[in-house]
């Protein structure tokens, strides 16, 4: 795990639920997405760098638009995997969000006929909250980055938890 992740997510190394897997032997374009009801927010890496970074905020309510924000995504980057941030409680149990995140995993495996992972993101958004106050752009600011860090977060892990494997 890089250090900047590390202190943020030490419990996370290893950590997930991954139904697919690229491979490790060739490099691959991933997508990474902190689902909300409000906004989604994307992280782009590669699996050779093993890097993550924010994308963008995908912030529509409506199930169109937000598919066609991601369609424009996916059109652009021409991602090889999807990974989705699935938030469970603290000792690891699902609640409503856990239901609503798999269905849109589901969504886009089926839309987008892409491999998607499930990964566990417990406490990304606040992680995510807690580190554009430390670098400076915390309120309202940080408030329209949150959701792409978040999804950073998220693919970091991944990517760290790929790696360790």
């Amino acid at each position: 795990m890089n250090e900047a992740l590390r202190e943020l997510r030490p419990d996370l190394a290893g950590v997930g639920f991954p139904h697919m897997t690229m491979s490790a032997s060739r490099e691959a374009t991933v997508l990474a997405f902190d689902f909300g009801t409000r906004r989604i927010g994307v992280a782009i890496g590669n699996t050779l760098m093993r890097v993550a970074r924010p994308l963008t905020t995908i912030d529509a309510q409506a199930t169109d638009a937000r598919f066609d924000a991601i369609a424009a995504l996916i059109g652009e980057w021409q991602p090889d995997q999807l990974v989705v941030g699935v938030p469970v409680h603290d000792d690891g149990t699902e609640h409503e969000m856990t239901a609503r995140a798999r269905r849109f995993a589901r969504q886009l495996a089926g839309r987008f006929r892409l491999p998607v992972v499930e990964t566990d993101e417990r406490h990304t958004t606040q992680e995510a909250a807690a580190a554009l106050a430390r670098s400076g752009d915390g309120g309202r600011a940080g408030r329209a980055k949150r959701d792409e860090v978040a999804a950073q977060v998220i693919l970091q892990a991944w990517f760290d938890a790929q790696h360790a494997a």
